[in-house]
C-alpha cells in the first residue's frame, strides 16, 4: 500500500479517536481532474463554490503552514463570489464548457485586472494593471474561476523558483529541495491540489523544469501557437506561456481555451491554420504501438551525475517499447555547438522590460536599472541582473549569431525527424533531479526546445530512490502539439505515473490532519527497557520523541536506537535516541524518503543496548496507529503535561 495511503488511514483513525472528524464530505477536490470536478458540478454532488472553498482550505492548510510550500503570492478575493455566479448561470443557462466553474492559478507575471501583478519582484508588489493577459481573459469566458496568483523566480529570470518578494518555494515532493523554475509556483500548486491546473510561461524551461520536477505535464508551444500579450516579458523571441497539468487530458482542455491568434501578439498570426478543433478530443484513444520516437543520446549526459535520471528514462523509454514503439537512436550534428550561445535572453531582456513597462500606466518603475538601483532583487539574481543590464544594443553582432543558430538548430532538428520518420524526440527535462534549496542546478537541455522555437511536452518518467520525481521530454515538429498529447496521454494510461506528494494529504475535517501521537515500549510496564513517545507530523516528515528508561539505571545504558528492520531480523541503524549516560531526552528528526516509507510499512523498530545485553536488550516495532495492537494510542488533544 502506497505511503500516503497508508498515512491517510492512520490520520483518520486519530481523528476518529479524539472525536475530531466531522461527518463525511461527500466529494473531495484533492487530486481531480478537470473532467471530475466537471461532472461532480452536472451531478448536483459538489458546487464551483464548495470546490473554490475546499481548494482555498487546502492552500490556508499547506502553503503558509504545515510544509510551508510557499506557492501563492496572493488569492483572488473574489473567488468565491465568482464561483457563486458561475453556479447561478450552470442552473439557469447551463455550463459554458468543460472549464465552467473550475478553479485554476496563474503565474504571477500574468497581467490580472483583479489581482496585483508582480513578476516575483519587490519592485511590482503593488502593481495593479487595468487588463487581463490574453489567456487570463480567454480562461475566464470559458468559466475557469482564477483562484490566485503563483510564486516564480524573479523575473522569470532562473529555474529554482525564489524571489525578492516571495523568498524561496518548496518541493512537496521533497521539501529540502526546488521546485524547478521559473513557474514553480503553479507546479507547486497544481501537484499539491491547491487548483485545478495552472498557467506558467517558458523562455528556457520555466514551464517545462517545473513539471518534471513535480510529476506534472508541461508543455511548451510552438512559437505562435499561444498569445504572450500582457505577459512580462523575459524574451520577445524565446517566451511562451502555457498551461501545467496532472494529466494530459486536464493540459489539454487549457490549451484548447488559450491556444488562437492575438492581433496583440503578431507572432499568432496564422496560427489558427494550425489548431485542431480540439487538443482534448484529438487524444482519445491514442496508442502507443508504432509510434516512432527517437533517442537523443547527447542529452543524457556522460557524468556519472547524469546516470540516476538517464537510467530512469531509459527505463520508460523501454517500457514504451515494449507497448509498441519504436525507439530510435538519434543523433543531430553540431548540436551542442548550435545550442552553445543560441540563447538571446541576455540580448532582449533589458529592452523587452522597458519596453513592457513603459505602456503600464500604474507600473511604479519603468527599467530593469531602477530595480537593481532600489535593492528590489533578490540576492542571488543580483549578478545575472546587472549582466543582463550591462547590454548596451539589442541588435549586436552576437545577438545575429545567436538568431542564426537558432535557426539553423530548428532546421536540423526538423529535418532529422523528417529522415526518420520521427513522432517525437525524447530526452531529459533535467539530466539530474532537482537540487537541494540554495544550491545550482545543473543539467538542463531546455535550450533545445527554446532556441529552436519547436513545440516540446514535459511527462512524468519515474521517481529517484529517494522519492524525487523525474521528467522527460517530447519535442515535437511545428504544431504537433496534438501529436504530442496523443503519445504523453496513452504513455499516461499505460504507466499510471501520478503519485501525491506526501506532504499535502487530503484535510481532515476541513483542516490539516492534526500530528499523530502513539507511544513504544521494548517491555511491558515496570520491566527492564525503554518507552518513547512519539509524534508524527506527516505533512513535513518530522517524527518528534521523548524516550526514557523503564526501570534501568543511565550508567548501564548503552543506546536507545531508531533501526530499520522486520519481525524477524533487525537492520542498521537511522537515528539514536539516548545514548551512554542519558535516562531521558527529547529531540525531533526530519525523516527522508526511505525512512517515512518504512515506517508506513511497519519497518522501523526502537532497540535497546546494555551493558549487560550488548547486542540487544529489547526491541520493539514503530507503527502508527492503526497499523498493530503493540502500542497505546495517545489523543492528541491531551496536554503534553499529561503525557
Amino acid at each position: 500500500m502506497h505511503l500516503h495511503i497508508r498515512v491517510a488511514i492512520a490520520l483518520a483513525a486519530a481523528a476518529i479517536t479524539t472525536g475530531s472528524l466531522a461527518q463525511d464530505t461527500l466529494f473531495d477536490v484533492t487530486e481531480q481532474s478537470i473532467l471530475d470536478l466537471q461532472q461532480a458540478q452536472s451531478d448536483g454532488r459538489v458546487t464551483s463554490r464548495e470546490i473554490v472553498r475546499q481548494y482555498l482550505a487546502r492552500i490556508r492548510a499547506y502553503d503558509r503552514s504545515g510544509p510551508s510550500l510557499n506557492a501563492m503570492v496572493v488569492l483572488n478575493p473574489r473567488a468565491l463570489q465568482e464561483a457563486e455566479q458561475l453556479d447561478h448561470e450552470r442552473r439557469t443557462r447551463g455550463p459554458r464548457g468543460p472549464l465552467h466553474g473550475i478553479p485554476v492559478v496563474i503565474k504571477d507575471n500574468f497581467l490580472t485586472k483583479d489581482m496585483p501583478t508582480s513578476g516575483g519582484t519587490l519592485a511590482l508588489a503593488t502593481f495593479r494593471p487595468q487588463s487581463d493577459a490574453y489567456q487570463v481573459e480567454r480562461l475566464r469566458r470559458a468559466g475557469a474561476v482564477v483562484l490566485g496568483k503563483t510564486t516564480l523566480h524573479e523575473l522569470a529570470a532562473g529555474i529554482t523558483t525564489i524571489s525578492s518578494l516571495t523568498g524561496i518555494t518548496r518541493n512537496p515532493y521533497d521539501l529540502t529541495r526546488v521546485p524547478g523554475g521559473s513557474s514553480g509556483g503553479t507546479a507547486v500548486a497544481v501537484a499539491a491540489s491547491f487548483a485545478a491546473a495552472g498557467m506558467g510561461s517558458d523562455t528556457c524551461g520555466s514551464i517545462r523544469i517545473p513539471a518534471g520536477n513535480l510529476n506534472l505535464v508541461g508543455l511548451r508551444v510552438t512559437r505562435g501557437l499561444s498569445s504572450r500579450a500582457g505577459v512580462i516579458p523575459l524574451s520577445s523571441t524565446q517566451d511562451e506561456a502555457g498551461p501545467l497539468a496532472r494529466s494530459v487530458m486536464d493540459l489539454a482542455l487549457l490549451l484548447d481555451a488559450t491556444v488562437g491568434e492575438d492581433p496583440n501578439d503578431p507572432v499568432t498570426t496564422g496560427s489558427r491554420l494550425h489548431i485542431p478543433a480540439s487538443y482534448a478530443q484529438a487524444i482519445r484513444g491514442a496508442s502507443l504501438h508504432g509510434k516512432r520516437i527517437g533517442v537523443l543520446a547527447s542529452l543524457f549526459g556522460h557524468a556519472p551525475e547524469d546516470a540516476e535520471v538517464a537510467g530512469i528514462l531509459r527505463k520508460a523509454l523501454d517500457a514504451m517499447k515494449a507497448q509498441g514503439a519504436e525507439l530510435v537512436e538519434i543523433s543531430v550534428a553540431d548540436l551542442d555547438e548550435l545550442m552553445r550561445d543560441g540563447s538571446v535572453i541576455a540580448h532582449e531582456f533589458k529592452f523587452d522590460l522597458a519596453n513592457f513597462l513603459q505602456r503600464q500606466p500604474g507600473a511604479p518603475i519603468r527599467s530593469l536599472q531602477e530595480i537593481i538601483d532600489g535593492g528590489l532583487d533578490h540576492e542571488q539574481l543580483e549578478a545575472v541582473l546587472r549582466l543582463r543590464n550591462a547590454t548596451k544594443e539589442r541588435n549586436s553582432p552576437a545577438y545575429r549569431a545567436a538568431l542564426a543558430k537558432q535557426g539553423e538548430l530548428k532546421a536540423r532538428m526538423i529535418a532529422t525527424m523528417l529522415t526518420e520518420r520521427l513522432d517525437a524526440v525524447a530526452y531529459p527535462v533535467l539530466r539530474r533531479k532537482a537540487v537541494r534549496i540554495g544550491d545550482v542546478q545543473t543539467g538542463f537541455t531546455c535550450q533545445l526546445s527554446a532556441n529552436s522555437g519547436l513545440p516540446a511536452l514535459s511527462v512524468p518518467a519515474g521517481f529517484t530512490d529517494d522519492g524525487v520525481p523525474v521528467g522527460m521530454e517530447f519535442m515535437g515538429q511545428p504544431y504537433q502539439e496534438a501529436g504530442l498529447l496523443r503519445l504523453a496521454h496513452a504513455w499516461e494510461q499505460v504507466s499510471r505515473p501520478r503519485r501525491v506528494p506526501f506532504s499535502t494529504p487530503p484535510l481532515v475535517a476541513g483542516d490539516a490532519p492534526q500530528p499523530l501521537k502513539f507511544r513504544t515500549a521494548t517491555a511491558p510496564a515496570g520491566q527492564t527497557g525503554a518507552r518513547v513517545d512519539f509524534t508524527y507530523e506527516a505533512t513535513t516528515g518530522t517524527l518528534q520523541y521523548e524516550a526514557s528508561l523503564q526501570a534501568l539505571s543511565a550508567n548501564d545504558l548503552i543506546a536507545v536506537t531508531l533501526q530499520r528492520g522486520s519481525p524477524d531480523r533487525p537492520g542498521p541503524v537511522i537515528g539514536h535516541l539516548l545514548r551512554q549516560g542519558q535516562s531521558a531526552g527529547r529531540a525531533s528528526m526530519q525523516l527522508p524518503y526511505r525512512d517515512r516509507i518504512d515506517l508506513a510499512a511497519g519497518r522501523l523498530f526502537l532497540h535497546v543496548y546494555t551493558r549487560q545485553s550488548p547486542l540487544g536488550a529489547g526491541r520493539a516495532p514503530v507503527e502508527l496507529p492503526g497499523a498493530g495492537t503493540a502500542q497505546t494510542m495517545i489523543p492528541a488533544a491531551m496536554p503534553e503535561a499529561a503525557l
